[in-house]
């Protein structure tokens, strides 16, 4: 078996992500007059589809399958409690900042010389360009949201 922990590390950060952004966006369709849901659904869609691929490279690896995101509850809480507490800006914020840490964590990645090739073209080709994606879109929302 080659080794997988780098790919597993990426699918743990990317289920975490999911679970951000399915509290974020219950919290933020709460308020009707908000519309960073119709943004934000995109998102969370590509991070579902994130955790399918990776899920898909680990099983290729001979890995078992992973769907928890273990200690990574943490961003879901604060959007929660930054939700109630603070409002939409306070849930873009930590969106945004969970974003940047995916993007270092994927930067990071691609230093280990013991990634897949296959899991390296996923992401560089995929996964990296979506998180910078993310972090433009939701760098609009803030800016409106400031305005």
């Amino acid at each position: 078996m080659r080794n997988i922990r780098t790919t597993e590390k990426l699918l743990k950060d990317e289920l975490a992500a999911t679970e951000t952004y399915r509290q974020a966006l219950a919290k933020l369709r709460e308020d009707v007059v908000l519309g960073e849901s119709e943004y934000l659904a995109p998102i969370y869609g590509d991070h579902k589809d994130a955790v399918a691929s990776l899920q898909a490279e680990i099983a290729q690896l001979g890995g078992g399958p992973y769907e928890d995101s273990w200690g990574w509850g943490t961003w879901a809480e604060i959007v929660e409690g930054g939700a109630n507490l603070l409002g939409q800006k306070a849930i873009l914020r930590v969106l945004l900042e969970g974003e940047k840490i995916g993007v270092e964590d994927y930067d990071e990645a691609l230093q280990d010389p013991d990634l897949p090739l296959e899991v390296r073209s996923l992401i560089e080709t995929k996964l990296l360009p979506a998180q910078h994606a993310h972090i433009r879109t939701l760098d609009r929302l803030l800016d409106v949201a400031s305005a």
